[in-house]
C-alpha cells in the first residue's frame, strides 16, 4: 500500500478529532456573533478578557503532560492524556487568537506571547506528525528492522561481512571495496531526505557497484551481488538510524519545550501587567 500523508495522519480515535472541530466552532461562534454586534472587541475587558483566560488555563494546562504519569490521572491512560495534550493546546491558540479579535498585537510583549504560542502549538503538531509518519514509513518501506542502539553494531558486523566476501576478489573488486566501499559500511550515515524517501539516494549508491557487473570475470559476479546485497542492507540501516534520531530529537530541534516555558512565563508577565495596570 502507497505511503500517503492522509492515511498517515488519519487519528486513531476520531471522536476526539470531532469534538475538538465542534469546540473550535462554537468558540469561533461566539466571537463571530459578539464582533457582529456593534460593539468594538477588546482583549481587555468583555469576552475578549474571557477569551484570554481560556487560552492561559488551556496552555497552563498543557504544561501538566509530563506530569501524566505512573496513572496518568485524570485521563487514565497515556494515549488519552496525549490525545487531550494535542487538542486542547490546538484550542488554546484558536483561544488566543480569538483573544486578540485575530488582530496583530500591540508591544514587544504582545508578539512575544504570539509567538510562542504559534510556535509551542505548530512544534507540537510537527512532533505528532513525525510519531505518525516515521514508524509507517519504516515498517512499509524497509525490509531491515534495527533497534536504534543496535545499529553501529550492526554495521561493524557487515563491514566484517564484506571483507570475508572479497577475499580472494580480483583485484578491480578488491580495490574498489576498499576505496569506496568499506568506508561507508563503517558508520551511519544521517539525511533527512529519508524522511520523504526511505530509499532516498539508494539507486545511486548501488550503480557503481551494478555497472562493474559487465567488467568483472564471470567468477566474481557471485561476489559482487554478495556485496551489492551487504551494501543495500546498510542502506537500509542508515534509513534507520536518520529516521529513528530524528524521532528521538525532535523536541530538542523544534525547541518545543524550551519554548512552552517561555510561553508561561510570558503570560505570568501578562496577566500581572493587565492585574496591575
Amino acid at each position: 500500500m502507497e505511503l500517503s500523508l492522509p492515511r498517515v495522519v488519519r487519528p486513531k480515535q476520531p471522536r476526539n478529532l470531532l469534538a475538538t472541530c465542534a469546540a473550535a466552532a462554537g468558540l469561533a461562534l461566539v466571537y463571530l456573533l459578539a464582533a457582529s454586534g456593534g460593539w468594538p472587541w477588546n482583549p481587555k475587558r468583555g469576552l475578549g478578557l474571557l477569551f484570554g483566560f481560556l487560552g492561559a488555563a488551556l496552555f497552563v494546562f498543557e504544561m501538566a503532560y509530563p506530569l501524566r504519569r505512573p496513572k496518568a490521572r485524570p485521563f487514565g491512560t497515556a494515549i488519552a492524556w496525549l490525545q487531550a495534550h494535542l487538542y486542547l493546546g490546538a484550542l488554546a491558540l484558536l483561544a488566543v487568537l480569538i483573544h486578540t479579535g485575530f488582530g496583530l498585537p500591540h508591544g514587544l510583549l504582545g508578539w512575544a506571547l504570539l509567538l510562542a504560542s504559534v510556535w509551542t502549538v505548530g512544534s507540537g503538531l510537527v512532533g505528532v506528525l513525525l510519531q505518525k509518519w516515521i514508524p509507517t514509513a519504516l515498517a512499509e518501506g524497509l525490509s531491515v528492522t534495527a533497534l536504534f542502539e543496535r545499529i553501529p553494531e550492526l554495521l561493524e558486523r557487515l563491514a566484517a561481512e564484506a571483507d570475508i566476501v572479497v577475499e580472494g576478489a580480483s583485484d578491480r573488486l578488491d580495490n574498489y571495496y576498499h576505496t569506496q566501499v568499506r568506508e561507508l559500511l563503517l558508520r551511519p550515515r544521517f539525511s533527512l531526505a529519508y524522511l520523504l524517501n526511505v530509499r532516498a539516494g539508494r539507486e545511486a549508491a548501488l550503480a557503481p557497484l551494478r555497472a562493474m557487473a559487465t567488467a568483472v570475470e564471470p567468477d566474481q559476479r557471485e561476489k559482487l551481488e554478495d556485496l551489492i546485497t551487504i551494501v543495500t542492507e546498510k542502506l537500509e540501516l542508515d534509513a534507520q538510524y536518520s529516521l529513528q534520531r530524528l524521532l528521538r530529537s525532535w523536541l530538542e530541534l523544534t525547541l518545543h519545550v524550551p519554548v512552552a516555558g517561555l510561553l508561561i512565563g510570558l503570560l505570568v508577565v501578562h496577566v500581572l501587567t493587565w492585574a496591575l495596570y
